[in-house]
């Protein structure tokens, strides 16, 4: 076998690798468990560690699933969750754990940002002020100080794995671009740091890794690392993404006007241009730069895979497991459209766009005359009617974008009924691809661009994205 890549995701529970040829062809896929730690409400951290030591387990089981030769692997590419942030010291030990985009404690923080930056944020970071790095790191310097002054760099968990493989230091850390509306401190149009918004969140600069482009080849595996993942030392390591670009390049949204559902963990709605566009009016959709040059991705985003998780486990009585997602998904087709008048408003961990962390969930209108399937389907349509939102907001910012048809990813892809419902709320198109995970492929994508195994990227990606 010539030419393979791996990717790896870092989830909010899980991480996921995969082992690939040049074509995109899978040869295996492995996941482990990347547990929250939940310390109360709205307060959740995960272990940086624990995303190493999952990656490199899901690496080399993956390379022993597939029978591969380890000397074949080309390069390796990270990506994982993105509105979160950890710190690490000198030596790239954690020194502070991972602040979950689940997280709340810098509710005030957000609060008091957008009081002092308001419209200015969104004009040169591309995203409104919400529970992002911004705010984290300004609730670690006034709360938790001396774990704030011993972190050298504050970097994102793709970078932090990717450091750890490639054995780095801490000035040698980065941040790839499809990061930098979530820092809060950027200018994200000029691909820097902005001296002004690292000033007004507290943030000096020399807490704040390099810039680098996804496809920057970072280091190459430590003969430790390469222990750990089953791979041979001196394999490319890739700057890598987040997950979300990573979502949109894997499958295959490269053109501008194409719109992308990932119905995971968090539900996402984006559409792909070429312009950079901040929302400044209703500080709803974000503008975040793509993998592929010239990319600008206008998208929104709700905690919906865990709300169903939740949904389960709530309405479910003890006396056996909790439905999962397929099942619950069923039972909602016992409920008519509409829910019998029933709405759900899903923001029962604080709505993140517009950001309103203190919002909460409810059931509006509910009468005795409801059972679950109708609070099941509510739950599903709740979701649908924030994308609504969320895509008439895109026409009135980007009114030449021409929208078809969604392509959709994610857990919740293969559910025809949320789909139909979706589908039926945007009046547009639902279509699923054949491939049934992008953000690894779209890590791999970028690592197979490090080593110039593509000359092409949108090419290649394109080339990858078959529908189903």
């Amino acid at each position: 076998m010539a030419e393979l890549l791996v990717g790896v995701d870092l989830g909010t529970t899980g991480t996921k690798a995969a082992l690939y040829t040049g074509r995109g062809e899978t040869l295996a896929e492995a996941v482990a468990e990347t547990p929250l730690r939940w310390h109360g409400p709205g307060e959740v951290d995960q272990d940086p560690d624990d995303f190493y030591r999952a990656a490199a387990g899901s690496i080399r089981e993956c390379v022993e699933r597939a029978g591969a030769a380890s000397s074949s692997v080309e390069a390796v590419g990270v990506t994982g969750q993105m509105a979160g942030v950890l710190g690490i010291d000198a030596g790239w030990r954690p020194s502070i754990p991972y602040d979950s985009w689940l997280d709340l404690r810098c509710t005030a923080d957000v609060q008091e940002l957008d009081r002092e930056l308001g419209e200015r944020l969104v004009e040169v970071s591309g995203c409104p002020a919400m529970v992002n790095h911004g705010p984290k790191m300004r609730w670690w310097r006034r709360e938790r100080p001396e774990a704030f002054a011993a972190t050298a760099k504050f970097v994102v968990p793709s970078a932090y794995v990717a450091g750890r493989l490639a054995g780095l230091a801490a000035a040698e850390a980065f941040v790839d671009r499809s990061y930098l509306h979530f820092t809060g401190v950027a200018d994200a149009r000029a691909g820097s740091w902005s001296e002004e918004l690292a000033a007004a969140v507290g943030v000096p600069l020399d807490k704040l890794p390099r810039i680098v482009e996804p496809a920057t080849r970072v280091g190459a595996l430590t003969a430790a690392a390469a222990a750990d993942c089953g791979l041979t030392a001196g394999v490319p390591v890739a700057a890598g993404l987040g997950d979300t670009a990573a979502g949109v390049l894997g499958a295959g949204v490269v053109a501008p006007g194409q719109v992308l559902d990932v119905a995971g963990t968090a539900a996402v709605l984006s559409a792909s241009g070429t312009d950079f566009t901040p929302d400044v009016e209703h500080r709803t959709l974000i503008a975040m730069r793509g993998a592929v040059e010239g990319q600008w991705v206008s998208l929104a985003y709700l905690s919906a895979g865990s709300l169903m998780e939740w949904v389960g486990e709530t309405l479910w009585d003890g006396g056996g497991q909790a439905p999962g997602f397929d099942e619950l998904a069923a039972v909602s087709g016992d409920a008519p459209a509409g829910s019998g008048g029933l709405i759900f408003v899903p923001h029962v961990d604080g709505r993140l766009l517009p950001s309103r962390p203190q919002m909460r969930g409810a059931w509006a209108g509910l009468t005795r005359h409801h059972g679950r399937p109708h609070m099941v389907r509510s739950v599903l349509e709740g979701v649908a009617y924030e994308y609504a939102l969320y895509l008439r907001t895109l026409r009135e910012l980007r009114p030449e974008l021409d929208v078809r048809e969604v392509r959709v990813i994610g857990g919740g892809a293969r559910s025809d009924a949320w789909n139909a419902i979706k589908a039926s709320v945007l009046g547009v198109p639902y279509v699923r691809l054949a491939r049934g995970e992008f953000s690894c492929w779209g890590a791999a994508l970028v690592a197979g661009r490090a080593v110039e195994l593509y000359d092409d990227l949108a090419a290649a990606a394109a080339a990858a994205a078959e529908i189903e």
